[in-house]
């Protein structure tokens, strides 16, 4: 038994934001179904190189649409055409929660929209994933995750400094799609629990552009209190010293070295300065304090890097970690991978995929001691349930199927 066994999912989401919810919910054991395109699928099951190769060496899957589909079945179904239309409100009936990433009116002008949907199952759950929501001057536009991070800010905070020759920078993965599927999941969430007490079912309107601003975290809330826009600041934090990428002494093979200072209160930045041998600067007035060493920024950090650079990471690491300073190499993905608390805490997991018996996946991060995610459908191929799905919630019969699949609907 799993937290969402019995939880019913239509998903008509693709590419990122959407899945990367109903993948979350899947997880936690929800049923969901995903609708696909008949012949084509998910944009991402061709964004690739990388792809899963077959036993003949031949391209299948790519990676990015394997890392976003775990736990979910596939139907194919062409909802450009009133059958396809109609499969779905018969589908709907029999769920719980409806989520879809198509531009505003797309869903009304198929007859799929909240309103439409709610007259046939009261109880349903209906969310919709857009660039910037459902109302708004700019509720028309497509949404991409890219000129969102552009958009909301995130690009003016990230990266180098202006003054040593940075620009905007977005981040390394889809990062306002990925907290967009997140918030999508916490509100889908709330929505069922409402719709168990109450029987009523509502619209859960998710917007990346809204996603972005609401990240920004303690930088949005350093704007609307002082009335002053932040700039980049590379690897620095705007709001505590020392905490950002030192570099150390070379590596052995006298390539450049570096590591993450990460100081978080008073007591750390003491305990710091011992391991340094700078003792003198942790209680020296200037630098005391955080509030000090953010105001004197420009003073402390050269002293510090030169410091950093008279030992060699590895050095630094075992004396920091001993005096509980938080700090932290900065690994590549095989790094990542090979790392002894990746493997403990079992972050990859082995598929049995109809393309590769053992194919490896992120796992997800959630971890339940009750009712733990599960792990038994791996990424579908495209429409390999269509047949089960609909002869299971459907009773659909081999004439009905035979119908559907001559029409092109599925």
């Amino acid at each position: 038994m799993n937290s969402l066994t019995g939880i019913r999912i239509l998903d008509l989401s693709r590419v990122l934001a959407g899945p990367w919810c109903t993948q979350t919910l899947a997880d936690l054991g929800a049923d969901v179904i995903k609708i696909e395109r008949p012949g084509t699928g998910d944009d991402t099951r061709t964004w690739g190189p990388p792809f899963l190769k077959d036993a003949q060496g031949a391209d299948t899957e790519a990676a990015y649409y394997l890392g976003t589909n775990r736990n979910k079945r596939s139907v194919t179904c062409d909802i450009a055409q009133p059958a396809g239309q109609a499969l779905i409100r018969e589908l709907a009936k029999h769920c719980d929660v409806f989520v879809e990433n198509f531009k505003v009116g797309d869903m009304a002008r198929y007859g799929l929209d909240y309103a439409s949907l709610k007259a046939i199952n009261p109880r349903l759950v209906y969310c919709s994933v857009t660039g910037f929501g459902q109302n708004g001057p700019y509720a028309d536009r497509a949404g991409y995750d890219y000129a969102i991070q552009g958009m909301g800010g995130l690009m003016s905070v990230t990266g180098e400094r202006d003054d040593l020759g940075g620009g905007p920078q977005k981040v390394g993965v889809a990062v306002a799609d990925l907290m967009t599927g997140m918030y999508a999941t916490v509100a889908i969430l709330a929505a069922l629990r409402h719709a168990e007490k109450t029987g009523e079912g509502q619209r859960v309107d998710m917007a990346l552009l809204d996603t972005q601003v609401a990240m920004l975290a303690n930088l949005g809330a350093n704007y609307l209190v002082s009335g002053k826009a932040p700039g980049r600041a590379g690897n620095a934090h705007q709001n505590i010293v020392p905490y950002q990428v030192f570099e150390v002494a070379p590596a052995a093979d006298g390539s450049k070295d570096h590591l993450i200072l990460a100081v978080g209160n008073d007591s750390q930045y003491a305990k710091f300065c011992q391991v340094a041998n700078i003792p003198e600067l942790a209680t020296n007035p200037l630098f005391a304090k955080n509030r000090d060493r953010v105001l004197n920024r420009g003073k402390l950090v050269p002293i510090l890097e030169a410091v950093m650079k008279t030992r060699a990471k590895a050095d630094w690491l075992a004396a920091l970690e001993a005096a509980k300073v938080p700090c932290g190499a900065i690994n590549n993905l095989a790094e990542v991978f090979a790392d002894p608390q990746i493997e403990a805490r079992g972050m990859v997991t082995e598929w049995r995929h109809p393309v590769k018996e053992d194919l490896k996946l992120v796992s997800s991060p959630i971890r339940l001691s009750a009712t733990p995610v599960r792990a038994d459908l791996p990424p579908p191929l495209l429409g390999q349930h269509t047949d089960e799905v609909l002869r299971e919630l459907l009773n659909y019969s081999d004439a009905q199927l035979s119908e559907l699949k001559g029409g092109k609907t599925i």
